[in-house]
């Protein structure tokens, strides 16, 4: 199938998507700047959200925060919850899940989900996190999921995640900017421009102060910027973030660079659908925001892809309208859950690791990701969905395809399909630079991703 290259663009934002008039960081746009204002206030937005997520933790807790001040009911996972119509959502760890019951839902009423994950490779604080030698403090970190590690070196980074003290009680906390992996200097390596090798344990370690390592306690400052005793701590799952502020850059402003696009943007995207959809709910589905932790290790824990939280929440969901199980098995084959997870564009400077015949180009829509091993989930069934939603909300998109010399990545979609049996489309913003400290994709594809995600939800 070809992509729908030709379809024009809609001049206006869904109702209640993104805030048109979301105020940008001082010079994040330039005066030159030529993205509709409706992509420029997501954008915006955007960086807003990114800035407040340096952990899953804290995207989780960003998007409660919204989806409060939009109305939905938070609901704690062991208590009851109430059935019929209604904005709701739950939090499990660093993963959230919300949803939208129209009036009508029935019990073998289907579900259309946008699925996404909120962590980004990074570094995690080990136990006995203070180290150090020859007069510097350092951080012991173990790496988290596959960060291009060159891209990391000589960066501000803070840290950010949850404290839990021994009663229990959980406390999200962030420092500014804070560690750096500084780089060996070149005229101490000549030969660094022709290869350079970092040793994941040896090289990786960053500096945050100087000094004694045995009379400093890195845990304690994090104790007390997240306003608890440091003697009350029992554990924590706190990593580096890139603390550089998000910005729109290029000749006309067409691109943007931030830390944690994947997957920050389809997150996003799918709080700003679900939020507008939630304002003037259409459509004969239980519409439903997935945001899942720990993809990028592989998804197999309590608030992953491939843990039990999505099907218990549906489960529940449709307990409350009365299902029995053949109403629940009625329900999900009328379901469809769309994967949004970023994928890749050309790279103009090794195009020839890309598909000779597929390239997609950042700016030109986001991506219908396509694999005939199953490392994503989409098949004709799904792809034609994905090319009629694209026409209803009048987005440009690309395919994308592996070269076949190259392995391909895999996304949450496989795995929602195989543990529910439900029909999945894996789709995604294309960016360049996946997964290092700072991605960058098209200024206008976030928010087409948005409109996209309305207009499934209303589907």
């Amino acid at each position: 199938m070809a992509p729908s290259s030709t379809a024009q663009e809609n001049t206006a934002a869904p109702d209640g998507a993104v805030p048109d008039q979301a105020a940008a960081p001082d010079g994040a746009v330039p005066d030159q700047a030529v993205v509709p204002d409706h992509a420029a206030g997501h954008l915006a937005d955007l960086g807003a959200f990114v800035a407040a997520s340096p952990s899953s933790f804290h995207a989780a807790a960003e998007a409660a925060r919204r989806l409060d001040a939009a109305g939905f009911v938070g609901l704690a996972e062991a208590d009851p919850w109430p059935g019929g119509p209604g904005s709701y959502y739950a939090v499990r760890d660093g993963a959230i899940i919300a949803w939208v019951v129209p009036d009508g839902a029935g019990a073998a009423t289907g579900f259309h989900i946008v699925g996404s994950h909120t962590d980004s490779p990074s570094f995690k604080l080990k136990p006995k996190s203070t180290t150090g030698r020859h007069g510097w403090l350092q951080a012991g970190v173990e790496i988290y999921g596959g960060p291009l590690l060159n891209s990391w070196l000589d960066r501000e980074l803070l840290l950010a995640g949850r404290i839990v003290l021994l009663d229990g009680s959980e406390h999200l906390v962030r420092t500014g900017p804070l560690l750096r992996f500084p780089q060996l200097a070149i005229h101490l390596d000549r030969s660094v421009n022709e290869g350079l090798t970092l040793d994941r344990q040896q090289h990786m370690n960053p500096v945050w102060g100087t000094g004694d390592p045995a009379q400093a306690d890195l845990l304690a400052l994090l104790a007390r910027a997240a306003g608890v005793d440091p003697a009350r701590v029992g554990g924590y799952d706190v990593v580096a973030a890139d603390a550089q502020p998000a910005a729109v850059f290029g000749g006309d402003g067409e691109f943007f660079a931030s830390g944690r696009l994947d997957n920050l943007s389809s997150v996003h995207a799918s709080l700003a659908a679900l939020i507008g959809h939630a304002a003037s709910p259409a459509g004969g589905h239980i519409a439903v925001l997935a945001a899942f932790d720990h993809e990028e290790i592989g998804s197999a824990t309590r608030s992953g892809a491939s843990g039990p939280f999505l099907q218990e929440v549906l489960e529940r969901i449709s307990a409350g309208l009365g299902a029995g199980l053949e109403d629940r098995a009625r329900g999900y084959a009328d379901s469809v859950c769309v994967s949004a997870d970023a994928g890749h564009a050309v790279h103009p400077n090794y195009p020839e690791r890309h598909d000779p015949a597929n390239r997609p180009l950042v700016g030109a829509g986001p991506l219908l990701k396509i694999n005939a091993n199953q490392r994503y989930a989409t098949d004709a069934v799904g792809a034609a969905l994905w090319a009629r939603l694209c026409a209803e909300a009048q987005v440009p998109y690309q395919e994308f395809v592996s070269n076949n010399a190259m392995p391909c990545g895999s996304t949450i979609g496989p795995l929602t399909a195989t543990r529910l049996g439900i029909r999945t489309v894996d789709v995604g913003i294309p960016l360049l630079s996946m997964h290092s400290a700072r991605e960058m994709c098209g200024a206008e594809d976030p928010h087409r991703l948005a409109r996209v995600a309305r207009a499934f939800f209303a589907a």
